[in-house]
């Protein structure tokens, strides 16, 4: 199933992944070794254990766009999420217990851990900015096969949203980057459908925050959204 006009991916996905995760690095090099004991919105997982998931999100772009297939497509950008969505017993959550027991191996966060996301994120851009000037290349991740565009754009929107995450008690932190917001709220608009559109009246960070259950809704949502208010969370 393709993605809506109105969802509709922009030119320059390479720069954008590019932005997103340096944004995600002006975070992590701003805090000193305490600041990685800070709650985020993920439940179970502080700063610290939230960058390392977001670190090997990062692996698995490098490793996604360095090995293209020739398998044809069978998801995009925004279909790819209806597999993870929010709520769905069936799918596992990020390994909380895993990520904290990783994270706690830093014993300089501040330096090693943040070191290790900026290496590996910067290749990864790398990686894509290559993978992404091959027309139809095709990638493989989590079962499904992507064209390279569509793979980039998930990897934009998971940024965005744990972006998000992370800064709830860094209140000097940058915020993500204005184009990546962008990209995933055309990837919520894919999943929310047509029949939503018209009726969304939130800025961006706060339409992504809302769609993705971090924040309630409440009874001015209620009211705007209508019958589309059970549709939400769009995502987890």
């Amino acid at each position: 199933m393709r993605a809506p006009e109105l969802g509709a991916l922009p030119l320059g996905l390479a720069a954008t992944l590019g932005r997103t995760y340096g944004r995600l690095t002006e975070v992590a090099q701003g805090l000193t070794d305490a600041d990685f004991a800070r709650n985020t919105r993920c439940a179970g997982m502080a700063v610290g254990p939230l960058l390392v998931h977001l670190l090997y999100d990062a692996e698995r772009a490098l490793m996604g766009f360095a090995t293209p297939t020739v398998a044809e497509t069978d998801r995009d950008f925004v279909s790819y999420w209806r597999d993870f969505p929010h709520g769905d017993e069936g799918v596992p959550e990020p390994d909380t217990s895993f990520v904290r027991t990783v994270a706690s191996a830093y014993r300089h966060p501040s330096e090693k851990l943040v070191d290790h996301w900026r290496g590996v994120s910067e290749a990864a851009v790398r990686a894509g900015a290559v993978a992404l000037a091959e027309k139809g290349r095709r990638i493989e991740t989590q079962g499904h096969v992507l064209r390279a565009t569509d793979f980039a754009a998930t990897l934009v929107v998971e940024a965005i949203v744990h972006h998000l995450d992370l800064i709830v008690e860094l209140p000097d932190a940058p915020e993500p980057d204005p184009e990546g917001l962008q990209v995933t709220a055309r990837t919520l608009d894919g999943l929310f459908g047509p029949e939503a559109w018209d009726v969304i009246g939130w800025d961006t960070t706060t339409y992504v925050l809302k769609a993705t259950g971090r924040v309630p809704l409440d009874e001015d949502d209620l009211d705007m959204l209508g019958p589309s208010a059970v549709r939400l969370p769009l995502l987890g």
